[in-house]
């Protein structure tokens, strides 16, 4: 059974993991639910906060924030064994640990450091992760960086793995304050701002009269 041929395309949200560097693509973590809801806040970066003289100046991108709850279930996949093997032998544990190594330095670079350590080297500089870049939408592809991550693994098989879990995430996104120049999430950063002045031009404006006045002043 075919859908309807004019029903729009779902768009996934998700996370892609690219090379700090090079920009090149490493991974697409895909949200196997969009989300009903995504709970984003503000906080402004005002200069001389108190300061007459500095009231309307801004000193960078205002700090914002994202909160969202995804689900991840593969309990029908279960009954079907044949069509995902790995979901009948490991429940969800592979989408988990997708995400969970997002926040994880790779065992790699934990072995390195610890070789070092041991012949002697004094400073160890802490490798660069991949660059986390949250996807929601073309207008929304944002360079961030997961703060807060919590599971609630809620149905398990006989074998004890988990099958069905809810997903906690917040991020805090990277501006052109938090990246060098010519980092590539500050360049990515810069074409999310961009679009959103973009948008601006296509929202419906109001005449004074709409508040009951006619002018300012």
């Amino acid at each position: 059974m075919t859908s309807f041929p004019r029903s729009p395309r779902l768009i996934k949200g998700g996370i892609v993991l690219l090379d700090p560097r090079s920009g090149a693509l490493l991974r697409t973590i895909a949200l196997q639910y969009n989300p009903d809801t995504l709970t984003r806040s503000l906080a402004i970066q005002a200069v001389g906060e108190g300061d007459r003289l500095e009231a309307m100046r801004l000193k960078g991108p205002p700090t914002e924030t994202i909160k969202l709850e995804a689900e991840i279930d593969t309990a029908d996949q279960i009954e079907f064994p044949d069509q995902n093997p790995a979901a009948a032998q490991l429940g969800i544990f592979p989408q988990l640990a997708a995400l969970e190594t997002i926040i994880y330095p790779t065992s790699a670079s934990l072995q390195s450091a610890e070789s070092l350590a041991r012949s002697g080297t004094l400073e160890i500089a802490p490798a660069e992760s991949p660059l986390t870049v949250f996807v929601w939408s073309k207008t929304r592809v944002l360079p961030v960086r997961i703060t807060e991550f919590s599971i609630t693994e809620e149905a398990f098989d006989p074998n004890l793995n988990p099958i069905r879990a809810k997903i906690s995430l917040g991020m805090r996104v990277l501006s052109v304050s938090d990246l060098p120049s010519g980092h590539k999430g500050a360049s990515l950063f810069m074409a999310y701002l961009q679009t959103k002045e973009q948008l601006v031009q296509r929202s419906p404006g109001a005449a004074l009269g709409t508040f009951g006045i006619g002018a300012i002043g």
